[in-house]
Order: C-alpha cells, then sequence, then structure tokens
C-alpha cells in the first residue's frame, strides 16, 4: 500500500468513527531489571506504576533486544535492529511515521540513540538528548527542540523531570489540533551515570546495606506471591563472579550500598514523574481513552566502568557512580546474566499495558504469552487503525517481524509464523514456543524448556540434540534471511569457556578511590595511526591532516585494536573543509574479526564548500570500537580535516588525531 492510500484509508476510518481512536503513551525506560519496580518484586517506592498495573495488565515475558539502541529500533519499527537498517532506520518506517499519515499528532521526549533526529523520522515535536547516555544534572551538546540546539540551563535541571516537563507541553499543543495524539517518552533513567536529586537520594540512603543476596531473596519471594512466577520455580542462584555480600570489605559493601540507594531513587523518580503525567491525563479527561504502554530497554547493566569512590553523595552534575555487577544480579531477579546477554536477565524486562476504555482483561491481571518490542509497531497502527505501508521515500522497506497484541488486551492469544530470534553483537538466543537455544557471547549453544525451567538452570543440550541443532539452523536462516545480518554475524559459534566471565564485570579485588579518576595523557600518535586508503594520499601540517584524492574509493582509517578503550555509545568529530558535496560516509565496528566497510556504516552530508563544516557523528554502539573509517569524497578532489575526535556520550575525548589522549 501507499503512502497515500495508507493516509486516506486511516483518515477515512477515522472520520467513520468521529475519531474515538485513543491517545497513546509509549515510555521507556532504560537499563531497569525485571524486579525493579513494585509490582515485578521490587522493595523501590512506585506506587504510580503499580496503579497502573493494578488497574491494567502486566506482561511476564516481555522481551527486548538486551541493548539500548537496537531496543529503540525495534520499538518503533516492528523489526528486528538489523533488518530495519540499524541506527539509520533505512529499512523501515517508525510508529510516528504510520500514525502522522494517520492523522494524529506525534511528540517525543528523552534519549533518542539513533542516527538523525526524531523529527526526521515522524515526530512532530522533540525534546531530549540525540546521544546514549548524558549526565543528568548538565546533558551534553545533544540536546534538541524541535530539531534545534537547546542549551542546558545551568542550574534546576534534570532529565527525568525535564522530559516529563516538555512532554505535558506537547500534550498542550496537541489539543490544539483536535487530533488524537501519540507520546514517546524515553527516559535515560536508570542508565549511568547513577546521580539522583537529593530529596530522592536521601530517601533511600542506607537502605541497601543488607546487601544483594538478602535483597534478591525477598524480591523473588514477593514475584511468586503477585503471581509473577511460579511458586514452585528455582531462582538461579549467585553466579561465581559476584562474592557473598558478608564476605566483602566493609568500605566495598558501603559503597555497593550507595550505588543501589543511587539507583533506588532514580527509578522512584522516574515513578514521580509518571505519576505527575497520569494525574495531568486525568485532569484533561483523557485517561479513560489513553493506551499507556511502560517498556524497558534492557536488563540491568553491570558495566562497572570507573574505580570505586568513598564518602560520596551522588546528588549533582559533578559526582556520579558506575553501575554494579552485584546488583544487577539482583535487579534481574531471578534470572541469570544481564544487559547485552540473551538469558531471560538480559530481554526480560518489566511491560504494563493500562487502557480503561479498551483493556477487556480483568483489572491487574498478569499475561505470561511470549512478546515482543517488535510487536509495538503493529499493536499501535492496529489500534489506530492505520496501515502499515509497504514503501516510503528514500528508504527500501522490508516486512515487519512483529505481530499485533491487540488480541492479548481483548483477552485471546496470539500466533506467530515464525520463534522470536535474538541477536546483539555475539550474543545470540531463539525463543521457539515453550523451547529456548542461547549462546552466551557466541559461545556454545545452550538449551532450556522455559515453561518448566524459566531461570535456565537445566541445560539440556546433550539431552535433546536435534531439537537444539533445529532451533540452531532456524536461528540461523533468520539471522541471513529475516535480519539480513552479515555472515560473521552468525558465523560458527566456538567452545564455551566456564565460567562466564567479561571484561567490564565488576572486579572485587580493585582498590577505593575518594577522587574522580583523572585523564591520563601519553605522547601523540604518529602519523601512521591514520591510514591513507587506496587512491589518498595524506600529509599532516599544523595539526591539520591533508588530503588529496586521485581515484574512486578514497578516504582514511583508524585501527584502534591496540590498547584500551572504554565501551561506546561514541561520538565523532571533525572540521572538514572540501570533499565531495552530499557523500560523507563514516564506517565502523564493536567486532574485532571484522572487516570495514562491512560493519556498520553512518552516512553524512557534506557541503563541499570553501568553508569549514562542522561534523559531529553519533555512533550508538554500546560495544567496543574496534576500526573507523571515514570517507568524504566519492572521486578526485581534495580536503583537509582537523579537530578529529573519538569522544564518548558525555563529551569526554577519548582519541584525536594527530595526537591522542586516553582516559
Amino acid at each position: 500500500m501507499s503512502i497515500f492510500s495508507a493516509c486516506l484509508m486511516c483518515l477515512f476510518m477515522a472520520s467513520a468513527s468521529g475519531d474515538e481512536r485513543p491517545n497513546i503513551v509509549v515510555m521507556m525506560v532504560d537499563d531497569l531489571g525485571f524486579s525493579d519496580i513494585g509490582c515485578y518484586g521490587s522493595e523501590i517506592e512506585t506506587p504510580h506504576l503499580d496503579a497502573l498495573a493494578r488497574g491494567g495488565m502486566r506482561f511476564s515475558q516481555f522481551y527486548n533486544t538486551a541493548k539500548c539502541h537496537s531496543s529503540r529500533v525495534s520499538l518503533l519499527s516492528g523489526q528486528y535492529c538489523i533488518a530495519a537498517g540499524d541506527v539509520a532506520l533505512a529499512n523501515a518506517v517508525t510508529s510516528a511515521e504510520v500514525l502522522r499519515a494517520g492523522g494524529y499528532f506525534t511528540a517525543m521526549t528523552g534519549k533518542w540513540h539513533l542516527n538523525k533526529q526524531p523529527t526526521n523520522f515522524g515526530f512532530d515535536r522533540y525534546f531530549g538528548h540525540l546521544s546514549g547516555a548524558c549526565n543528568y544534572f548538565t546533558g551534553d551538546n545533544t540536546f534538541r527542540l524541535n530539531g534545534q540546539p537547546w542549551k542546558v540551563p545551568d542550574r534546576d535541571f534534570y532529565t527525568t523531570v525535564a522530559n516529563v516537563d516538555y512532554a505535558l507541553e506537547f500534550l498542550g499543543e496537541a489539543r490544539q489540533t483536535n487530533k488524537p495524539w501519540y507520546l514517546y517518552i524515553a527516559f535515560n533513567a536508570p542508565h549511568a551515570p547513577l546521580h539522583a536529586l537529593p530529596q530522592d537520594y536521601a530517601k533511600y540512603k542506607g537502605k541497601y546495606d543488607a546487601g544483594w543476596d538478602v535483597a534478591r531473596t525477598a524480591r523473588a519471594e514477593k514475584q511468586k506471591r503477585l503471581g509473577l512466577l511460579p511458586a514452585n520455580l528455582n531462582v538461579s542462584p549467585r553466579p561465581e563472579h559476584i562474592p557473598a555480600w558478608a564476605d566483602m570489605e566493609p568500605w566495598r559493601r558501603a559503597y555497593e550500598s550507595n550505588r543501589m540507594s543511587t539507583l533506588a531513587a532514580m527509578i522512584d523518580r522516574v515513578d514521580q514523574e509518571v505519576g505527575r503525567l497520569v494525574a495531568h491525563l486525568h485532569a484533561n479527561d483523557e485517561l479513560d481513552n489513553t493506551l499507556i504502554l511502560f517498556v524497558s530497554d534492557n536488563g540491568a547493566c553491570p558495566y562497572d566502568r570507573k574505580r570505586p569512590q568513598l564518602d560520596v553523595e551522588p546528588t549533582n552534575g559533578s559526582i556520579s557512580l558506575a553501575d554494579s555487577t552485584g546488583w544487577s544480579w539482583a535487579r534481574n531477579t531471578p534470572f541469570r546474566y544481564y544487559k547485552q546477554n540473551q538469558f531471560e536477565g538480559g530481554i526480560s524486562t518489566p511491560a504494563i499495558v493500562h487502557w480503561p476504555s479498551g483493556l477487556k482483561t480483568p483489572p491487574g491481571s498478569i499475561n505470561d504469552a511470549p512478546a515482543h518490542l517488535i510487536d509495538v509497531l503493529p499493536t499501535l497502527a492496529d489500534l489506530a487503525q492505520c496501515e502499515i505501508p509497504v514503501s516510503w521515500p528514500s528508504r527500501e522497506l522490508r516486512p515487519i517481524s512483529g505481530v499485533s497484541l491487540k488480541p492479548v488486551l481483548e483477552g485471546q492469544s496470539i500466533e506467530r509464523s515464525e520463534p522470536i530470534h535474538l541477536l546483539f553483537s555475539k550474543d545470540r538466543g531463539l525463543r521457539d514456543g515453550d523451547w529456548k537455544a542461547v549462546s552466551f557471547a557466541g559461545t556454545t549453544w545452550e538449551l532450556y524448556n522455559v515453561a518448566a525451567d524459566r531461570t535456565e538452570l537445566n541445560n539440556l543440550a546433550e539431552e535433546d540434540p536435534q531439537r537444539l541443532a533445529h532451533m540452531v539452523q532456524t536461528w540461523t536462516d533468520m539471522a541471513r534471511d529475516v535480519l539480513h545480518a552479515s555472515p560473521h554475524a552468525y558465523a560458527e559459534v566456538r567452545p564455551a569457556k566456564l565460567p562466564h566471565t567479561h571484561r567490564e564485570w565488576t572486579k572485587f579485588d580493585g582498590e577505593p578511590s575518594r577522587v574522580n579518576q583523572k585523564r591520563k595523557r601519553i605522547k601523540p600518535v604518529s602519523q601512521s595511526d591514520i591510514r591513507a586508503r587506496k587512491n589518498t594520499a595524506l600529509t599532516i601540517e599544523n595539526d591539520s591532516i591533508q588530503l588529496q584524492f586521485t581515484g574512486e574509493d578514497p578516504g582514511i582509517a583508524m585501527d584502534l585494536r591496540g590498547g584500551d578503550l572504554v565501551d561506546g555509545p561514541y561520538r565523532v568529530s571533525f572540521d572538514l573543509r572540501g570533499g565531495t558535496k552530499g557523500g560523507g560516509e563514516l564506517f565502523y565496528t564493536t567486532d574485532p574479526a571484522a572487516t570495514l566497510p562491512k560493519a556498520n556504516r553512518v552516512p553524512f552530508d557534506i557541503k563541499a564548500d570553501s568553508n569549514w563544516q562542522r561534523v559531529e557523528i553519533e555512533l550508538p554502539s554500546d560495544g567496543r570500537i574496534y576500526q573507523l573509517r571515514i570517507d568524504v569524497s566519492s572521486g578526485p578532489g581534495q580536503a583537509t580535516i582537523r579537530k578529529l575526535q573519538l569522544g564518548n556520550s558525555r563529551n569526554e575525548v577519548l582519541l584525536s588525531w594527530p595526537s591522542r589522549i586516553v582516559q
């Protein structure tokens, strides 16, 4: 169906029904574990989310992609991330584009983490940051308001609050249009950096001194009382890489308690802002016919990227803490593993639906049907009575993989034509009915009957090798034919090394610090750190990179496989003069075995005039970058590049050329 036909159909159906279609709110939080809110087992005070669950419905098996940007792609597009064109969304339409074509007013606030801006993908209004993470108090330079740069105030700013401030402002504008509206709020909480508003932090200070063993046991017991888990479920035990709370030194227990107090305060603040939004809808007589969907992009994050800091209160923009592997284990109760892993701890998170006039299920019910973020777009299109187009200008659309959850909202069941595919980086999984195959970081496949063993404790790979082989083949076929993934993404797995480890999980033999870790400067790198590609001559003059292009496929490349470098997301920035108009491309890979350009591609515009042009490119991948390539010309010509830098999402410089700074 063409765009024009889809628009006509939506508008006709809206007119015929008096446009009583629901308003829609989709809220996504960042790095929230399965048990992190009260109605999923937590001790954290989340009365407003709990009230939505009591009046609505909860999913017990709602899946994401286990990673930040890929979950956002799936939520918006109804496709798996790679199939949709990754952060460029080159093979997809977004829910905002579909609903706006059907007569909806569309608005977004919060974290984007994809290419370009939300206003390029169907959102009439946008406030938030384009980066993957930022300081909650001071923000970063990627903040935008309706497509234009927006300066973060010097005081009285906190992103979680600001997201709802602007959401309410946009709803006021939506009401002036007399259209139904679609609002997407992408909270960056409780993603690191961990720092909370003082009043929220004070509420939880000292509340976690008993430790993660006690907290996890209490959460699991509450989950069983709530009916989220079977009463006879075996909760996954504490893994080898996390010590018992009682076995740690007093200073470390104090530090870890402080980290969880901060996380709890950040989650509490999300709930308070959700309550403010719900109260606003109620005051405007909109709550009854507003579909509210609350989800998370992945499970709790285990990546501990700072030295321990003692005697600090992280309640301002100058002091923040890193994520904790130990508390991530507790926050993902009752499951194993974490963000990025395709075990249940990485991919299974809270999902609440509230819609008084539309839900046909008993209030407070729990639905055990497996669902996924790819189901959001088809569900919204179904409820908004809009067709999903099969063509779109400047994009080659691929079929969606999600299914509409409308039958579930009406108390019925759904059927899928294919299993749920799970992939991020080297972590793999397939959910097919009651069975699940899963691979940790591209190592030996494991097999679980999740109907009887949701916590993945009894590996049946040796007992049922034929089933596992069939599921692995299905996973591989889907990776190739549905996702259109590169062959390295479905290469043969390697033998597992047990127990599983990760270089960024908390190392419990580290030493504490009472001051923030400072940057280390090392000597400038030589010109050889930038490699001229074929048909390119490179010289360095006065801290500028001079490039002369003599043929096709010119450019520069940087090999970053040596030395230490933190994981992404990243930002590449430089000043450019010259090049070919409109033809810039950046390639990067977070797979050390991949060869450019067979990796991630990010196009960017080039003006190619005699003036300096500032180029800033977001690399939303959370993995560690290994290679980088920049093309600024498609043929003969010349260009000058200066101030070439690789930074993180907090505007800190990690590498610069022709000199290097390492954090």
